[in-house]
Order: C-alpha cells, then sequence, then structure tokens
C-alpha cells in the first residue's frame, strides 16, 4: 500500500508520446516511460565453474560511451517470443550476447529497474553450468564485447575499465552477493 501522505492522482495516466519501442506517459505530476511490447527485462549473472563473471562491453548512445554491464535483455520485445518465461529469454540472450549456454538459470531477484523513470521490472537471473559455445556479440547491430572477470579480481577490473572511460551498470556489483547465496 501506498505511504499514508501519498497523493495517487485521480485522473487515469494520458500518453504524451508513443514510439517504435517507449511510450512517454504522465500520471499526475510524474513522467514516465513504458516499453510498448515488453514484460520486463532479464540481466543474468553468468558465473563460470572457474569463479569468472561474465560481463558485456558496449557502446551505449545515451550515455555516450562505452558500458560495462551484465549480459541482459528485454522480455517478450519480440513477437517470437512473447510468451517466453523469464528464464528461457535468459538464457537466449545470455546465448546471443556471451556464446555461452548455461545448465541452470534461476531468478534470485525481480524489482524495479528505474522506478522515477519506468514501469519495467527487472529480473536478476542466476545462471551457472555454463558452456561456451560460439564468441557471442550479439544480433542484428550490437557490437557486444564479452569479458571473463575473475570474481576475486572484480573490483580491480571494474576500476580498469572506468580508468579507460568506461561507465559500470550498478547490477555489476550486485552480482558477487548473490553468487555467494547459491
Amino acid at each position: 500500500a501506498p505511504h499514508p501522505m501519498t497523493r495517487i492522482p485521480s485522473e487515469p495516466p494520458r500518453l504524451l508520446h508513443d514510439g517504435e519501442f517507449l511510450r512517454l506517459v504522465r500520471h499526475g505530476h510524474w513522467e514516465y516511460v513504458q516499453r510498448r511490447a515488453a514484460n520486463g527485462a532479464a540481466a543474468i549473472i553468468a558465473v563460470t565453474d572457474a569463479q569468472e563473471l561474465i560481463l558485456v562491453e558496449q557502446y551505449r548512445i545515451p550515455v555516450a560511451a562505452n558500458t560495462i554491464e551484465l549480459p541482459a535483455g528485454v522480455i517478450g520485445d519480440d513477437p517470437a517470443f512473447a510468451s517466453e518465461s523469464v528464464e528461457a529469454s535468459a538464457r537466449r540472450e545470455l546465448l546471443e550476447e556471451t556464446g555461452f549456454q548455461c545448465r541452470d538459470a534461476r531468478v534470485v531477484l525481480c524489482g524495479p529497474t528505474a522506478p522515477g523513470l519506468s514501469a519495467e521490472m527487472s529480473h536478476l537471473v542466476l545462471a551457472t553450468g555454463l558452456t561456451r559455445v560460439h564468441a557471442g556479440g550479439g544480433v542484428d547491430d550490437e557490437n557486444i564485447t564479452v569479458h571473463r572477470v575473475p570474481l576475486d579480481h572484480l573490483g580491480a577490473w571494474l576500476q580498469a575499465a572506468q580508468a579507460r572511460g568506461c561507465r559500470v551498470e550498478p547490477k555489476v556489483y550486485a552480482a558477487p552477493f548473490f553468487i555467494a547465496q547459491g
């Protein structure tokens, strides 16, 4: 339930813009984004048997920089995969982006991606039992570099990535916590 002091707008949400992939909505004084065809997003905490975290690096136009991220993807944005489960989507995205298949995929957390900006829910999926079957790199115009980073050197590796100009997506820092929980 909302906090007792929260003012819930009495009028319905109003569409401000309807783009190819996103909608901009106004509800009371809030403006936020909705994905047009999606069931949320999955970010994959993929860890090898050798205790390496699989990370991806790619240029992201909104931040005008290369970013270091967990492999991830939007769930249900492609009509061919509209009814796909979170785990199945995570497995498919992991394979597309990194070339790794996983034996096990389990949702460890679901929560709002950026609740002041978006209605999207993010699912963190722990993927284990990895087998590399191809080089990865993504699909279409994705230009993804795959990194295998030993967990015991993650902090120093991320600092070095930042020093060379990369932006690190904050979920990367949560990965060791979920790996330790098993």
